[in-house]
Protein backbone atom coordinates (compact mmCIF):
# COMPACT_ATOMS: atom_id res chain seq x y z
CA UNK A 1 0.00 0.00 0.00
CA UNK A 2 1.08 3.89 -0.86
CA UNK A 3 2.43 5.49 2.58
CA UNK A 4 0.14 8.40 1.56
CA UNK A 5 -2.84 5.92 0.46
CA UNK A 6 -5.90 8.34 1.39
CA UNK A 7 -5.96 12.48 1.47
CA UNK A 8 -8.37 14.42 2.03
CA UNK A 9 -9.40 17.40 -0.53
CA UNK A 10 -12.45 19.75 -0.10
CA UNK A 11 -14.47 17.66 2.33
CA UNK A 12 -13.64 14.62 0.62
CA UNK A 13 -11.65 11.62 1.36
CA UNK A 14 -10.32 9.98 -1.73
CA UNK A 15 -6.58 8.05 -3.11
CA UNK A 16 -4.29 10.35 -3.64
CA UNK A 17 -3.53 9.78 -7.54
CA UNK A 18 -7.58 10.81 -7.39
CA UNK A 19 -6.99 14.23 -5.87
CA UNK A 20 -6.43 17.07 -7.82
CA UNK A 21 -6.48 21.29 -7.64
CA UNK A 22 -6.95 23.71 -10.55
CA UNK A 23 -3.47 25.08 -11.48
CA UNK A 24 -5.06 28.88 -10.82
CA UNK A 25 -5.31 28.05 -7.36
CA UNK A 26 -3.43 30.76 -5.40
CA UNK A 27 -1.66 28.51 -3.38
CA UNK A 28 -0.06 26.92 -6.48
CA UNK A 29 0.37 30.84 -8.02
CA UNK A 30 1.62 32.86 -5.21
CA UNK A 31 1.75 30.71 -2.10
CA UNK A 32 -1.42 32.24 -0.68
CA UNK A 33 -2.36 30.08 2.39
CA UNK A 34 -1.22 28.62 5.95
CA UNK A 35 -0.69 24.99 6.99
CA UNK A 36 0.05 22.79 10.04
CA UNK A 37 1.50 19.38 10.84
CA UNK A 38 0.41 17.52 13.38
CA UNK A 39 2.01 14.40 14.97
CA UNK A 40 0.24 11.70 15.72
CA UNK A 41 0.81 8.65 18.50
CA UNK A 42 -0.91 5.21 18.59
CA UNK A 43 -3.24 7.22 15.83
CA UNK A 44 -4.07 10.01 18.46
CA UNK A 45 -3.15 13.18 17.60
CA UNK A 46 -1.19 14.90 20.29
CA UNK A 47 -2.17 19.00 21.33
CA UNK A 48 -4.79 19.09 18.38
CA UNK A 49 -6.53 21.80 19.59
CA UNK A 50 -3.06 24.07 20.07
CA UNK A 51 -2.65 23.01 16.69
CA UNK A 52 -6.06 24.40 15.54
CA UNK A 53 -5.88 26.98 17.33
CA UNK A 54 -2.57 27.96 16.00
CA UNK A 55 -4.14 27.54 12.60
CA UNK A 56 -7.31 29.95 13.38
CA UNK A 57 -4.65 32.25 14.12
CA UNK A 58 -2.75 31.83 10.78
CA UNK A 59 -5.86 31.85 9.44
CA UNK A 60 -7.24 35.39 10.64
CA UNK A 61 -3.50 36.93 10.14
CA UNK A 62 -3.57 36.34 6.83
CA UNK A 63 -7.66 36.91 6.44
CA UNK A 64 -8.31 33.82 4.72
CA UNK A 65 -11.86 32.48 5.56
CA UNK A 66 -12.03 29.46 8.00
CA UNK A 67 -13.97 26.87 5.77
CA UNK A 68 -14.61 24.92 9.21
CA UNK A 69 -15.30 24.71 12.74
CA UNK A 70 -12.61 23.62 15.66
CA UNK A 71 -15.07 20.52 15.34
CA UNK A 72 -15.44 19.64 11.79
CA UNK A 73 -11.71 20.45 11.56
CA UNK A 74 -11.02 17.86 14.65
CA UNK A 75 -13.25 15.19 12.78
CA UNK A 76 -11.19 15.48 9.53
CA UNK A 77 -8.05 14.93 11.03
CA UNK A 78 -9.19 11.92 12.88
CA UNK A 79 -10.67 10.42 9.74
CA UNK A 80 -7.15 10.96 8.12
CA UNK A 81 -5.57 8.87 10.41
CA UNK A 82 -7.98 6.49 10.92
CA UNK A 83 -7.50 5.79 7.38
CA UNK A 84 -3.60 4.93 7.18
CA UNK A 85 -2.18 1.71 8.12
CA UNK A 86 0.77 3.25 10.34
CA UNK A 87 0.02 3.96 13.81
CA UNK A 88 2.50 7.27 14.22
CA UNK A 89 1.62 9.79 11.79
CA UNK A 90 2.28 13.18 10.66
CA UNK A 91 -0.51 15.29 9.92
CA UNK A 92 -0.08 17.90 6.93
CA UNK A 93 -2.59 19.84 5.81
CA UNK A 94 -3.07 23.59 4.55
CA UNK A 95 -5.76 26.07 3.78
CA UNK A 96 -5.02 28.04 0.61
CA UNK A 97 -7.35 31.30 -0.85
CA UNK A 98 -9.12 29.48 -3.28
CA UNK A 99 -9.03 29.76 -7.21
CA UNK A 100 -9.37 32.78 -8.26
CA UNK A 101 -7.78 35.15 -11.80
CA UNK A 102 -4.05 36.09 -11.04
CA UNK A 103 -4.00 38.98 -9.54
CA UNK A 104 -2.62 39.79 -6.06
CA UNK A 105 -5.24 41.54 -4.44
CA UNK A 106 -7.61 38.81 -2.81
CA UNK A 107 -10.65 37.98 -4.93
CA UNK A 108 -14.22 38.37 -3.60
CA UNK A 109 -15.85 35.33 -3.83
CA UNK A 110 -13.33 32.54 -4.14
CA UNK A 111 -13.55 29.22 -1.85
CA UNK A 112 -10.50 27.86 0.32
CA UNK A 113 -9.10 25.23 -0.78
CA UNK A 114 -8.26 22.14 1.80
CA UNK A 115 -5.85 19.53 1.38
CA UNK A 116 -4.50 16.73 3.97
CA UNK A 117 -2.28 14.08 4.19
CA UNK A 118 -0.36 11.97 6.43
CA UNK A 119 2.77 10.22 6.41
CA UNK A 120 4.71 8.21 8.64
CA UNK A 121 6.05 9.83 11.62
CA UNK A 122 9.85 8.83 11.65
CA UNK A 123 11.39 9.24 14.68
CA UNK A 124 15.19 9.96 15.25
CA UNK A 125 17.66 7.59 14.60
CA UNK A 126 19.67 6.27 18.09
CA UNK A 127 23.02 7.44 16.93
CA UNK A 128 21.63 11.16 16.34
CA UNK A 129 19.15 10.91 20.38
CA UNK A 130 22.71 9.31 21.93
CA UNK A 131 25.29 11.85 20.42
CA UNK A 132 22.99 14.71 19.06
CA UNK A 133 22.87 16.51 15.25
CA UNK A 134 25.36 18.51 13.14
CA UNK A 135 24.12 22.23 12.77
CA UNK A 136 25.40 25.09 10.71
CA UNK A 137 24.82 28.66 11.04
CA UNK A 138 23.16 31.33 8.85
CA UNK A 139 21.64 35.14 8.51
CA UNK A 140 18.35 34.74 9.03
CA UNK A 141 17.07 36.14 5.96
CA UNK A 142 13.46 35.28 6.15
CA UNK A 143 10.03 37.95 5.60
CA UNK A 144 9.34 39.52 9.43
CA UNK A 145 6.14 37.49 9.79
CA UNK A 146 7.59 33.89 10.72
CA UNK A 147 4.54 33.98 13.47
CA UNK A 148 2.40 32.59 10.18
CA UNK A 149 2.45 29.09 9.38
CA UNK A 150 2.37 30.25 5.70
CA UNK A 151 3.45 27.94 2.73
CA UNK A 152 5.28 30.25 1.21
CA UNK A 153 8.54 28.10 2.59
CA UNK A 154 11.62 29.11 -0.04
CA UNK A 155 13.51 30.91 3.04
CA UNK A 156 13.17 27.26 4.78
CA UNK A 157 13.95 25.31 1.80
CA UNK A 158 16.82 27.42 0.86
CA UNK A 159 17.86 27.11 4.54
CA UNK A 160 17.66 24.07 5.02
CA UNK A 161 19.69 22.86 1.73
CA UNK A 162 22.11 24.54 3.10
CA UNK A 163 22.32 22.24 6.05
CA UNK A 164 22.26 19.34 3.79
CA UNK A 165 25.09 20.24 1.67
CA UNK A 166 27.19 20.79 4.82
CA UNK A 167 25.72 16.84 5.69
CA UNK A 168 24.08 18.77 8.79
CA UNK A 169 20.39 18.28 10.13
CA UNK A 170 19.82 21.67 10.61
CA UNK A 171 20.57 25.64 9.81
CA UNK A 172 20.38 27.56 13.24
CA UNK A 173 19.27 31.41 12.52
CA UNK A 174 20.73 35.05 13.71
CA UNK A 175 19.19 37.69 12.82
CA UNK A 176 21.60 41.46 13.63
CA UNK A 177 23.71 38.72 15.79
CA UNK A 178 20.65 37.28 17.26
CA UNK A 179 19.59 33.83 17.88
CA UNK A 180 15.90 33.06 16.23
CA UNK A 181 15.03 29.64 15.21
CA UNK A 182 16.19 26.90 13.09
CA UNK A 183 15.21 26.33 9.49
CA UNK A 184 12.29 23.81 10.61
CA UNK A 185 12.83 24.00 14.99
CA UNK A 186 12.68 26.14 17.81
CA UNK A 187 16.18 26.52 19.49
CA UNK A 188 16.98 26.14 23.38
CA UNK A 189 19.96 26.58 25.07
CA UNK A 190 21.72 25.09 28.06
CA UNK A 191 24.12 26.69 29.94
CA UNK A 192 25.09 26.01 33.67
CA UNK A 193 21.51 24.83 34.23
CA UNK A 194 19.75 27.29 32.95
CA UNK A 195 17.10 26.89 29.72
CA UNK A 196 17.51 29.74 27.49
CA UNK A 197 15.17 30.34 24.66
CA UNK A 198 14.65 33.67 23.15
CA UNK A 199 11.47 35.24 23.57
CA UNK A 200 7.72 34.61 21.31
CA UNK A 201 7.86 37.25 18.52
CA UNK A 202 6.84 37.74 14.94
CA UNK A 203 10.38 36.07 14.11
CA UNK A 204 9.32 32.84 15.62
CA UNK A 205 7.21 30.33 15.18
CA UNK A 206 4.88 29.57 18.25
CA UNK A 207 5.77 26.36 18.20
CA UNK A 208 3.82 23.39 20.07
CA UNK A 209 6.23 21.17 21.10
CA UNK A 210 8.27 25.23 22.31
CA UNK A 211 5.30 25.12 24.68
CA UNK A 212 5.88 21.64 25.86
CA UNK A 213 9.11 21.65 26.55
CA UNK A 214 8.54 24.82 28.61
CA UNK A 215 5.55 23.30 30.24
CA UNK A 216 8.12 19.88 30.91
CA UNK A 217 10.69 22.22 32.42
CA UNK A 218 8.20 24.13 34.69
CA UNK A 219 6.71 20.85 36.15
CA UNK A 220 10.73 19.83 36.89
CA UNK A 221 11.71 23.30 38.80
CA UNK A 222 14.25 23.46 35.97
CA UNK A 223 15.41 27.39 35.70
CA UNK A 224 14.10 29.05 32.58
CA UNK A 225 15.44 32.29 30.68
CA UNK A 226 13.29 33.96 27.75
CA UNK A 227 15.83 36.78 25.94
CA UNK A 228 18.11 37.48 23.30
CA UNK A 229 20.64 34.76 22.96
Amino acid sequence: MDQVAMVFLNGEYLPLEDAKIPVLDRGFIFGDGVYEVVPVYSKVAFRLDEHLARLERSLAAVGIRNPYTREQWRGFVEGIVARQSFEDQAVYFQVTRGVAKRDHAFPKNAQPTVFMMSNPLVPPAPAVVEAGAAAITAQDNRWHRCDIKSISLIGNVLLRQLSAEADATETILFRDGKLTVASASNVFMVKDGVIYSPPKNELIMPGITYDVVVELARANKMPLEFDAI
